[in-house]
């Protein structure tokens, strides 16, 4: 079962130009009756029976799906479930055995070895489990290594190298030998290595697995400030959840090679595609996954605050509507309070010309959709109104009431 992450079709075909990255019926299939082996995987047979019968393997079967300009995109599954495979499809380190690979709308399985290696050098850089750093060189040296290989002057590659070092961190030890460095500053040296040429693409092959759980968590954070301050599109092999529930803009889930789901984590917690993938997020805190902004409901009656409004028209709305409460916004949707019926009701009474602002509610300070649902459960609970939640610019988005809340933790349970 493959899930269309984007649906960007035309017909029966993958639209690539709203990708970075595009993936269309690709297999990769190790054996030599392949073409058999093919025959049965349409046939609808499983990666066992196909190995039983033509004794291939099925490294990655028929996926189909794109990866957006800028994201991390988490790669996941089983140890033989085909991620790695998927990867190294991806810069043809491993030739599919049918389908395309598109990069910026370039076939890149039909590239010729000149264009293929212009493209590695160019846009594409990977960063291996191993650090397969050099003992007897400088970490400026192993970090410019790649740069020399493909003819880069000396001068200009130390410059590059050095920036590189710069941005993990490490450039105060560019005349250090590996060996004086620790696990986690010899993987930050595999990551400047990746990026001193500057790639568009970085391609990441379960790179902390080897890591102490603590330098795990650091370079996931250095991975996560290296993106804010240059985005890069990321594809990164993980088979920690937790790993890819902390970095992954989406993560796609193998089964057997197959991609039996793509989406954002939040997606595939609420609708896993099937057991398999229910069975990953069995055990996932939601609160630490989801965000105000992923549950709030536009389930409150909104009221425009602007001259002339109708207190009795205000009223009725939410009377109609069974609300004892509204969210007052500008015209652009910002955020300006909430009331009660009863607040409005004294407002009026105790005249004044603003009764909207009069009669807002006290304390009823907005949360912003970036914030953890782990930082907003007991606002929520302590709360007798429904919390209302904004974007970065102050815009209404919806209101996080216990009831919603709870649907969310009874869904994702």
């Amino acid at each position: 079962m493959i899930i269309e992450d984007d649906a960007v079709r035309c017909g029966d075909a993958v639209r690539t130009d709203a990708n970075k990255i595009a993936l269309r019926n690709v297999f990769k299939i190790f054996g030599s009756d392949v073409a058999h082996a093919v025959d049965l995987i349409r046939a609808g047979q499983g990666k066992d029976a196909v190995q039983a019968e033509t004794r291939c393997t099925i490294g990655v079967n028929d996926a189909s799906f794109g990866i957006r300009e800028g994201e991390i995109f988490v790669v996941m599954g089983l140890s033989g479930s085909g991620k790695s495979t998927l990867l190294r499809l991806l810069n043809r380190l491993i030739e599919p055995t049918l389908g395309s690979v598109s990069v910026d709308g370039q076939d890149v399985t039909r590239m010729s070895k000149r264009d293929l290696i212009e493209l590695r050098r160019r846009d594409m850089s990977m960063v291996f489990q191993s650090f397969a750093l050099l003992p007897n060189r400088t970490v400026l040296d192993n970090t410019a290594f790649g740069l020399e290989i493909a003819g880069i002057s000396e001068v200009e590659r130390n410059r590059k190298a050095l920036r590189a070092l710069e941005a993990v961190g490490l450039d105060r030890y560019a005349a250090s030998r590996p060996d004086e460095l620790s696990g986690g500053m010899k993987q930050r040296v595999g990551l400047a290595r990746a990026l001193a040429n500057e790639p568009t693409i970085l391609l990441m092959d379960e790179a902390f697995s080897a890591l102490d759980p603590l330098i795990r968590t650091e370079m996931q954070d250095e991975l996560l400030r290296l993106q804010a301050e240059h985005s890069r599109t990321i594809v990164f092999v993980s088979h920690d959840l937790d790993e890819a529930m902390r970095i992954g803009d989406r993560i796609a889930i193998m089964q057997d090679g197959v991609v039996v789901q793509v989406g954002t984590p939040e997606e595939i917690v609420m609708s896993p595609a099937n057991g398999y993938v229910r069975s990953f997020f069995r055990n996932v805190d939601v609160s630490h996954v989801f965000r105000a902004g992923d549950i709030a409901r536009h389930s409150q009656v909104t009221l425009i605050d602007r001259a002339g409004h109708s207190v009795n028209a205000a009223l009725e709305r939410m009377r109609a509507h069974d609300r004892d409460v509204a969210i007052v916004i500008a015209r652009d949707k910002r955020y300006q309070g909430m009331i009660s019926a009863d607040s409005l009701k004294e407002a009026v009474r105790a005249g004044g010309a603003d009764p909207y602002r009069q009669a807002f509610l006290p304390d009823m300070n907005p949360i912003e959709a970036e914030t953890p649902l782990a930082q907003v459960m007991g606002r929520v609970a302590e709360s007798r109104w429904p919390l209302p939640v904004v974007d970065a610019q102050g815009r209404y988005l919806g209101a996080i009431s216990k009831s919603s809340l709870l649907m969310t933790l009874d869904r994702a349970g």
